[in-house]
């Protein structure tokens, strides 16, 4: 229930610094807020392995004998490693956000740390898969779960929050990457420490619940219909997500694709930009990276509070069409002014993704609402695909192009418009944005 008295404010925890992030709402309960930390958590360690190939790239290219006019082609491989995640998603719709959150965590701990292990480019990319399939789907499982367990006028904020916390994961991978030179087996001890999340399964076994709106939404399903098989548990939820709302579903897909077709080349470089083109050494990267992207981190919440006060579509579309131009200014720009750019950057694509997720949990129904977070992530996997491929064909001679960089990273201003298609979501209900279709979800 929304608070009468905004100004007011509750308790900050620890792992919410308000100097940084601000202060937590008061409408916000200490079971919603203590969830939200332990998704933040697992989702923490997804953004660690995702994180890990753009800082380290350089260095496991030169290991693997990847050629440097090739990693655009290598990378795309990598990130399109998440699509199989299009195969597991929806049945989060029918066995629950919890058991599919679990599983994910498993999964992405276990490919992690196969990666450590790989010897040849073509196993690198097949355990990547692994864990790109389970980072997609657990990201997605908790933004859902933010969404439907968070107050109406407080959900911007909890879904943008969880961004920024989990952002930490980020800073970890980039932080531990700037003493890789003195690591034993260097980049394979990144990938190592990924298995971390199995020995966190027991905490999150014991405190994570499904969320209300599931459970209800559940048992009337099984009380009119009782139990279907698998396939059409897969099956349903993606149906009636592109027949319910086709043109929100519209919205999502080009919008998805073309952003993650932009954020994917500019930031997937970076590192390697840094370190090969102005000669950086690693720990001047990681340090770029905590230091002026915390700054950049707290788009999440800005975005998040500022769509709750004057409305998601106005707050993505700025944010959205913003991005390239910081992109121009990073990879274009004397050296002096790459940190300057950085942060404008990160928060740009921050304070973009985190609308758009919010967004997409918000205008499905329940039954349909995982199906939904995931066709997103999935949307941003093909995206990145492409976008790296681009960049590989706009490449030239047989070294790293910073302009076919450059030239890809505007094509987010193409999907920017679509988020006219989707409604206003701003401190209304869920049932009230998309009224529940039990009926199409079986």
């Amino acid at each position: 229930m929304a608070s009468s008295e905004p100004e007011r404010s509750a308790r900050n925890p620890w792992w919410i610094p308000p100097h940084l992030l601000g202060r937590v709402p008061v409408a916000i309960e200490p079971g919603q807020l203590r969830l939200l930390g332990l998704i933040a958590l697992a989702l923490l360690f997804e953004n660690y392995d995702f994180q890990l190939i753009t800082a380290a790239l350089k260095y496991i290219a030169e290991d693997l004998a990847i050629p440097e006019a090739s990693l655009g082609r290598f990378m795309s491989w990598i990130r399109l490693g998440g699509l199989p995640a299009v195969l597991v998603i929806p049945f989060a719709d029918w066995i629950g956000r919890r058991r599919l959150f679990l599983v994910s965590m498993i999964g992405l701990a276990l490919g992690t740390f196969a990666t450590a292990l790989t010897q040849t480019p073509l196993q690198f990319v097949l355990c990547q898969i692994v864990s790109r399939t389970f980072i997609v789907t657990g990201a997605a499982v908790t933004y859902v779960i933010v969404a439907e367990e968070f107050p109406a006028r407080h959900r911007g904020w909890g879904i943008g929050m969880l961004g920024a916390v989990a952002s930490a994961g980020h800073a970890l991978a980039a932080g531990l990457f700037g003493a890789i030179d003195w690591l034993p087996y260097g980049w394979r001890a990144l990938y190592a420490l990924g298995l971390a999340p199995l020995f966190l399964l027991p905490l999150f076994r014991r405190e994570v619940r499904e969320t209300a709106r599931f459970e209800r939404q559940s048992k009337r399903r099984f009380a009119r219909r009782g139990a279907v098989d698998a396939v059409r548990a897969w099956s349903q939820p993606l149906i009636a997500f592109t027949r319910t709302y086709p043109r929100r579903a519209l919205a999502i897909t080009v919008m998805g694709t073309l952003a993650s077709v932009s954020h994917a080349s500019v930031f997937g470089f970076t590192s390697f930009f840094l370190l090969s083109v102005h000669g950086w050494r690693p720990w001047h990267y990681s340090l770029m990276f905590i230091l002026a992207g915390a700054l950049g981190i707290v788009g999440n919440v800005v975005a998040g509070r500022l769509g709750d006060s004057f409305g998601r579509r106005l707050i993505g579309f700025f944010f959205l069409g913003s991005f390239p131009f910081f992109g121009w200014a990073f990879y274009a720009g004397p050296q002096w002014t790459v940190p300057l750019a950085w942060i404008p950057l990160v928060f740009a694509v921050m304070a973009g993704n985190v609308t758009l997720r919010a967004l997409t949990t918000e205008v499905f129904p329940t039954a349909q609402r995982a199906t939904a977070a995931g066709w997103l992530f999935v949307m941003e996997t093909l995206g990145a695909f492409i976008g790296l491929q681009l960049v590989d064909a706009l490449t030239h001679g047989e070294r790293f192009d910073p302009d076919a960089v450059i030239r890809v990273g505007f094509v987010v201003l193409l999907g920017a418009f679509f988020i006219v298609l989707l409604p206003e979501t701003r401190s209304r209900e869920l049932e009230t944005i998309s009224p529940e279709e039990d009926d199409q979800t079986g």
